[in-house]
């Protein structure tokens, strides 16, 4: 099990909801904001559908209030919302464009993305928006480099990120994030008025389960806290 290459100083990670990035990589961006590397986000959704018994324009607000405090957390200081329909992203040419797009205004050299599989795992379905948003995620660090595809995007440069890292269930590569669990965890945390509707249990409670699920030891990997990644190589 190889580490993830950090010879780079710029990273996007993109994913569909407010949460998701929280779930997955967030003691990942702490270690790389650590290491003084400009991360962003973009979130292709604002999360307004995720919310039992709150209606979409108050949550919209509240969850992206969130995940701005979220990333704060981990040193992560710009965070954009494409503003598509939450449970309703559809895997088409304008959600290419918009993430190309995104793309060429953050000029990311690793571009983080999240399982866009079937499943998480056998018996667990993945959410239709996931998997939307990561395959064409993954699509659009093609598109951002050709001038073109979407010309209509002219007034930003074309751009190639080095790689992409997709947090799944396939895994090459891996982080180790035993120095940022503690980080990780407070920006889950942030996500409180989300956590106590999702669930009865206390959200300290859910934090720890989450943190210790998405942060195991990877195979192959010394690091007793880790997160795996399948690494995609675009450019050299």
């Amino acid at each position: 099990m190889e580490q993830v290459p950090e010879d780079w100083q710029r990273g996007l990670v993109i994913v569909a909801h407010p949460d998701d990035i929280e779930y997955g990589a967030a003691a990942a961006v702490a270690r790389w904001t650590g290491q003084g590397k400009d991360i962003r986000y973009t979130l292709v959704t604002s999360g307004e559908a995720g919310m039992a018994g709150v209606a979409p324009a108050e949550a919209k607000l509240l969850r992206e209030a969130e995940e701005i405090a979220s990333a704060k957390v981990v040193g992560v200081h710009e965070v954009e919302f494409l503003g598509h329909p939450d449970g309703r992203v559809e895997e088409n040419l304008a959600l290419r464009r918009d993430l190309a797009a995104a793309i060429r205004r953050h000029r990311p050299e690793l571009v983080v993305l999240f399982n866009f599989g079937d499943n998480w795992a056998p018996g667990f379905a993945n959410s239709a928006d996931h998997r939307a948003v990561g395959r064409a995620g993954l699509d659009a660090i093609s598109d951002a480099g050709n001038e073109w595809i979407f010309p209509e995007l002219s007034d930003l440069a074309p751009w190639s990120p080095r790689w992409a890292a997709v947090v799944g269930p396939t895994v090459t590569h891996a982080v180790d994030v035993t120095d940022t669990l503690d980080q990780a965890a407070a920006s889950l945390a942030e996500h409180r008025r989300y956590l106590e509707i999702l669930s009865p249990e206390p959200v300290a409670d859910q934090v720890r389960a989450v943190i210790d699920m998405a942060t195991g030891p990877q195979e192959g990997f010394p690091a007793a806290h880790a997160v795996g990644f399948e690494l995609y190589y675009f450019r050299s």
